[in-house]
């Protein structure tokens, strides 16, 4: 007689084993509709699962988010069943979700269309119609790989393959189509009402390139259809928004094949790296961290002594002089802690706080390089503070205001916070983690953030909080991080004297703002689609002269706002005025100068405001006041 207890504090007895769907009935037909899994005991489950003992018992609709990832996963496998019907020689691989919908590899003899995509989503909407129960069955490893070479799919046999032997697996059957799978999945394909397919793309098995090159058809999928719409538009938005597009329009910077995941940048890209470093460098100097410099390469001993030649050695460069190894440094931590180490530190120093533009290098896949969203050469602005186990929440909090203000100054206002906690596989005594992970909590609770915990998920140094920023169309980038490390500096002899002349090891706290300076200004490009703020234009204000007789005035204009501290250039060009108005306009600059005869007679200004708007005559003073008043980052350096 299994007593089921619900969410809501509620029970319900039966007579006998109850599957999840009878509990749903047994509550209500609406819910019994809804239901598309269960959550016993904390683990996910099919709705068709029997419970034969007393047990918690949620149930998983489309309003949870366990909901919308078993949709997700449940259309890959739609995906998969229509492939099949409608080209049979396919073979499939794997379908996993990924953020916003799913994707599946298939191995086939020629490369999909987007009349074979419009082909498949269709036959994928006829399946759902039909309404396939979706069934579950458990067999032994061996007879699933048996079962998989009879069909022909190689793939999923060599998948099956590599599970232990004497382990079972479990197959999800809808109409003639099995696929192997954990689960758990919808209850039929007529829960599957909204997806759609995206594109297709290349892949290897695998993921390795030795290996064949598969192709990978994208969808997405959602509980309903106004969300799905959203998500449309939102990716549409974002493709005209696109950083690379927008460097070539801005003029800004450029990637070429003879340096992969390296950057170009040309004057208008790096006047903005500079106003952004620049304000950067303004921060650390005034809360309290030294800038330094370390150097590019360092010897192979001391990246062996900090962990990364054993644990992180294919992902970064390495060269060889006078029969040493030497590696192109992929972070900055192990050249800081040089810095600590040179010289006698003592408690009276802590917290010690380090700053650093340091340009890394990591050999990422060629594949994975995108723009400078990822790329191999980057600077991150990054920071290390070395404390006290009693400095960490102070430090932190400290930190998570300097970061607020930071993300708000460049125009971001939501951010989402999560606090990853301590992996199975970790450093350090479970007392040392006790204290770091309430030290980070108390620093996010005394903020009055709402956070997320990602248990298991910390580094096996330590626990770390990230802190990711939403932009203007609704997506999350990850930028931040504070993290706290027990290891590093023990491993690289770093000590210091406490109060009573015992040598202690310091805590090493990790810390970036805007992560990869590039990344970030991509970042930037597209929430504000290429019209960056004032503070930040590379160009701020273009003068305009109407004719040949005003080139002289237009000149000693641009001349003054210079010499005012802004960016100001002047168009001396002979192009009719409308054509000059519409092409600096479409350079997307805050602000437009136009001067004639008029304005050369009364030693005024016209201006037009990035948009449009004609904010009519002005003298340059009353517009230089105006431009101090709006340019208040450069205004309060």
């Amino acid at each position: 007689m299994p007593l089921i207890r619900l969410p809501d504090g509620s029970q319900k007895a039966f007579d006998a084993p109850v599957t999840v769907a009878e509990v749903a009935a047994a509550i209500g037909a609406g819910l019994a509709r809804a239901a598309l899994a269960g959550k016993v005991n904390g683990h996910l489950v099919d709705t068709s699962f029997r419970i034969a003992g007393d047990a918690e018992l949620a149930i998983i609709t489309e309003r949870d988010k366990e909901g919308l990832e078993i949709l997700r996963h449940s259309s890959a496998h739609l995906l998969a069943h229509a492939v099949k019907e409608l080209f049979p020689e396919a073979q499939v691989t794997i379908g996993p979700i990924v953020e916003n919908g799913f994707y599946y590899d298939f191995s086939f003899k020629r490369a999909f269309t987007p009349e074979d995509l419009a082909a498949i989503e269709q036959r994928m909407k006829d399946i759902a119609g039909r309404d396939c129960p979706v069934t579950r069955k458990v067999l032994p490893r061996d007879e699933a790989i048996a079962y998989f070479r009879s069909l022909g799919e190689h793939y999923k046999a060599e998948i099956i393959a590599s599970i232990p032997a004497e382990e079972e697996v479990s197959l999800y059957s809808q109409g003639e189509f099995t696929d192997l799978c954990r689960g758990p999945h919808v209850p039929s394909t007529g829960k599957l009402k909204v997806f759609k397919l995206m594109k297709v793309a290349g892949a290897y098995w695998r993921g390795d390139s030795k290996n064949e090159m598969l192709q990978r058809i994208y969808g997405t999928a959602w509980a309903k259809k106004e969300e799905q719409d959203a998500y449309v538009r939102m990716l549409e938005e974002a493709e005209k928004r696109d950083h690379r597009r927008l460097a070539t329009l801005l003029d800004l910077f450029h990637v070429q094949e003879e340096a992969p995941g390296m950057v170009f940048w040309h004057p208008n890209g790096w006047t903005l790296w500079q106003a952004i470093e620049q304000y950067m460098r303004r921060v650390y100097r005034d809360n309290g961290y030294l800038e330094v410099r370390c150097p590019q390469i360092l010897d192979r001993t001391l990246w062996e002594k900090s962990g990364h030649w054993e644990n992180y050695r294919e992902n970064m460069f390495t060269t060889n002089s006078e029969n040493r190894d030497y590696a192109i440094k992929p972070m900055n931590c192990p050249g800081h802690v040089q810095i600590f180490n040179k010289g006698l530190r003592s408690y009276r120093e802590l917290p010690l706080r380090y700053g650093e533009f340091g340009a890394c290098h990591r050999n990422e896949p060629s594949g994975a390089l995108h723009g400078i969203m990822r790329i191999r050469g980057f600077t991150q602005d990054d920071g290390h503070i070395f404390c006290t186990e009693a400095q960490i929440q102070p430090e932190v909090s400290d930190f998570i205001d300097l970061l607020q203000r930071v993300y708000r100054d460049f125009g971001f206002s939501e951010i989402i916070y999560k606090l990853s906690t301590r992996p199975p596989k970790r450093v350090g005594s479970d007392a040392t983690w006790d204290v770091a992970e309430r030290a980070l909590a108390d620093a996010l609770n005394a903020k009055g953030v709402p956070w997320e915990e990602l248990k298991g998920e910390g580094a096996f140094y330590g626990p770390k909080v990230e802190f990711s920023l939403k932009d203007s169309i609704g997506r999350v980038w990850q930028c931040g991080t504070i993290q706290v490390d027990f290891s590093m500096p023990g491993r690289l002899g770093a000590e210091y004297t406490a109060e009573n002349n015992e040598r202690r090891v310091p805590v090493m706290l990790h810390r970036a703002i805007l992560g990869s300076m590039e990344r970030f200004i991509g970042i930037l490009l597209e929430h504000y689609a290429g019209a960056m703020p004032l503070w930040l234009a590379p160009v701020q204000i273009m003068v305009l002269n109407i004719s040949a007789h005003q080139a002289e005035y237009a000149a000693r204009v641009a001349g003054e706002l210079r010499k005012a501290g802004f960016r100001a250039e002047a168009d001396l060009s002979n192009e009719k005025i409308t054509y000059k108005i519409r092409e600096h306009s479409i350079h997307r600059l805050p602000y437009l100068v136009v001067v004639g005869d008029k304005e050369k007679a009364a030693e005024k200004v016209a201006v037009r405001v990035r948009g449009g708007e004609d904010l009519g005559q002005m003298g340059l003073a009353d517009f230089i006041a105006r431009l101090r008043a709006e340019d208040r980052i450069d205004a309060t350096a």
